[in-house]
């Protein structure tokens, strides 16, 4: 079968490794197959407290727009794509917004129709997605693993429309449904590294999100052991919470921490995490931030307090995986199946440190890491699927 583009990127992917998406199954073809893209990134500099650009692994989704109409890519008329979140909005500065953000930014690029419906409760996925069938549209993007089951369902009964679900795993995937996944438990290794060589105390904390959901698990996890690569005797502290929208119990679950005696918190729950790491910095403690660069989102480009006390945000580009499987159907290659978003395509990354003060050697440790997880020569020992040890 004639790869898509995940398999054969546009030129700039290709040339910056990794903006490729990797095939782990295709279809319902029993067969695994890989296409690995190794790259060689460019040395950074990186000055304490200078917030320079520590990963160059970050393509605009500008760039990619600019080279995709480059090689002739357009939107037939009538072409409509739709979007339905997890439970919260379009602006909650979490992974619903980097989705809706991926595919406004597909939507400025090409031209199309593009909406979407906010989710207030799992009672409503199902329903929801069916008002976004409404009209026949082109191609529905669901968002969140939770809306796993209503998505499959859907796609098996709606053929002619193509399916994007964002952290949504299936056994096997009708045609019409490509399930984009990210391996979170890079990004988490990547906030551990960078918590325990910036904790003095020896203790850090990660406030979770909802325990049942696999992405908020490898995150965790991958804090725990990326925090333990560098120091085997520091205290991870760690909580779940049962809902993605409560930046109140965030902000208490970081407070409690600090209590006992943690000095830097990731928040890796949503708009909880984030209250876990605004009160954080708020206090003059570490704030590790989730899914986008919270420099932007919860501190407002550096207005809100304790902005230079945000370190990094663990990043996984749900803009990218949403923006190319667009592109894809545009170009006609869409095709169901699994697609990794991972440190060695440039999905999962870390942001810039802007205002924080961060010491040239943990920049060069994290830097290395990164570097690391993409070709290989670290591992973060656990299931990219579930974040369970290996």
């Amino acid at each position: 079968m004639e790869a898509p583009l995940h398999k054969q990127p546009l030129r700039l992917l290709a040339g910056l490794v990794a903006l490729g998406l990797v095939t782990a199954a295709c279809g319902n073809d029993d067969k695994t197959s890989t296409d690995e893209t190794t790259t060689s990134a460019e040395d950074t500099t990186t000055t304490a407290g200078g917030g320079g650009d520590t990963s160059d692994s970050q393509v605009s989704l500008d760039d990619l727009c600019q080279e995709a109409k480059d090689a002739g890519v357009e939107a037939p008329d009538g072409f409509t794509v739709r979007l339905v979140t997890d439970i919260g909005k379009v602006d909650d500065r979490t992974f619903n917004q980097y989705a809706y953000e991926g595919m406004t930014a597909a939507e400025e690029c090409f031209g199309f129709e593009a909406s979407f419906i906010e989710t207030v409760s799992e009672a409503d996925y199902a329903e929801n997605i069916s008002t976004a069938l409404e009209g026949d549209p082109d191609i529905v993007v669901t968002v969140g693993f939770l809306l796993a089951d209503a998505t499959l369902t859907a796609a098996e009964a709606n053929t002619e429309t193509d399916f994007v679900g964002v952290d949504q795993f299936q056994p096997e995937y009708p045609a019409n449904y490509a399930g984009v996944q990210y391996n979170e438990d890079e990004g988490g290794y990547l906030a551990g590294v960078l918590a325990a060589s910036l904790s003095e105390s020896g203790v850090i904390g990660v406030v979770g999100g909802r325990e049942d959901v696999p992405p908020v698990v490898k995150l965790v996890n991958g804090y725990e052991v990326g925090a333990q690569s560098v120091n085997p005797d520091i205290q991870v502290l760690k909580i779940y919470n049962e809902s993605f929208t409560a930046p109140d119990k965030g902000a208490s679950d970081a407070q409690q921490f600090i209590g006992e005696g943690a000095d830097v918190i990731f928040g890796a729950g949503g708009q909880t995490g984030s209250g876990g790491v605004a009160a954080a910095t708020a206090q003059g403690v570490w704030g590790i931030g989730v899914d986008q660069d919270e420099y932007f989102s919860t501190f407002d480009g550096g207005s809100a307090p304790g902005a230079d006390k945000l370190a990094s945000s663990a990043v996984k580009r749900v803009d990218l995986g949403v923006f190319v499987q667009i592109v894809n159907a545009l170009k006609g290659e869409f095709e169901g199946g699994f697609f990794a978003l991972t440190a060695a395509n440039g999905g999962i990354t870390y942001a810039p440190f802007h205002d924080a003060d961060i010491p040239k050697d943990v920049a060069a440790l994290l830097e290395e890491t990164r570097l690391g997880l993409a070709d290989g020569s670290i591992k973060t020992g656990l299931d990219p699927a579930t974040g369970l040890p290996l």
